[in-house]
């Protein structure tokens, strides 16, 4: 868990720093918000990976198959991130709600990387 709050706490830094710049994020709160949301689409659809991600060495895979999620599971997992609720129900395997509808788990980073 440890690892995974790490990883959210620098996406949001990030987050707030690109949204600064077309907005004020301390004053219109939807603004880092869908910087994450689109975060998580790019970064977690294309690489399985987003930048938090990559620093603390985990990785967001598919649960049937172990590769990349895609955009659209990607999009569909941030905006749940983003409600917060769903990724506090867990089940047994650490999977919040929000990895359970994208079908989606984390898992720790390899030195390889996924294939093309």
């Amino acid at each position: 868990m440890g690892r995974r709050f790490g990883a959210l706490v620098i996406d949001w830094v990030l987050c707030l720093l690109v949204a600064n710049i077309f907005a004020d994020p301390a004053r219109d709160g939807w603004a880092p918000v869908l910087v994450l949301i689109l975060e998580y689409g790019f970064f977690l659809g294309l690489f399985a990976q987003t930048p938090g991600m990559f620093i603390t060495r985990i990785r967001c895979v598919s649960w049937a198959d172990g590769g990349r999620i895609g955009v659209v599971a990607a999009l569909l997992r941030g905006v749940l991130l983003a409600l917060v609720i769903p990724a506090l129900i867990m089940d047994p395997a650490r999977r919040g709600l929000h990895d359970r509808v994208a079908g989606s788990v984390i898992a720790h980073a390899s030195a390889n990387p996924l294939p093309a």
